[in-house]
């Protein structure tokens, strides 16, 4: 940010409060979904996370995201198919935030 000194304040501020203050894992959209579902999450400080989605009996379906990420927000796109490439069968899914300083699970519908 470049310019007099009242403009990068307010503009440093104004970027400061975009920024995420706690994790976040929100509801995924669409739900019900078909074929497809973003799944939003936020990240206040750089951290390894992982995001897996789990059939009801428990089971991994699949891997979305586990790696390094940077702080803000972030969003994941899932096409309904398993670690293999196999498209999943309707129902409801579960999926998982994680980090070492956080986990949360919501649910998810997918209709054919």
């Amino acid at each position: 940010v470049a310019g007099s000194p009242e403009y990068v304040s307010s503009m440093t501020q104004e970027i400061l409060s975009q920024l995420p203050e706690t994790f976040t894992l929100h509801q995924n959209y669409p739900n019900p979904f078909n074929p497809t579902t973003t799944i939003g999450f936020e990240v206040p400080i750089p951290s390894q996370v992982t995001l897996r989605i789990y059939n009801l009996m428990g089971q991994e379906v699949r891997t979305l995201t586990n790696e390094w990420l940077s702080m803000g927000s972030h969003r994941v796109i899932w096409n309904g198919k398993d670690q293999q490439g196999i498209p999943v069968s309707a129902g409801v899914y579960v999926y998982r935030l994680q980090s070492q300083e956080f986990q949360k699970t919501r649910k998810m519908v997918l209709l054919k």
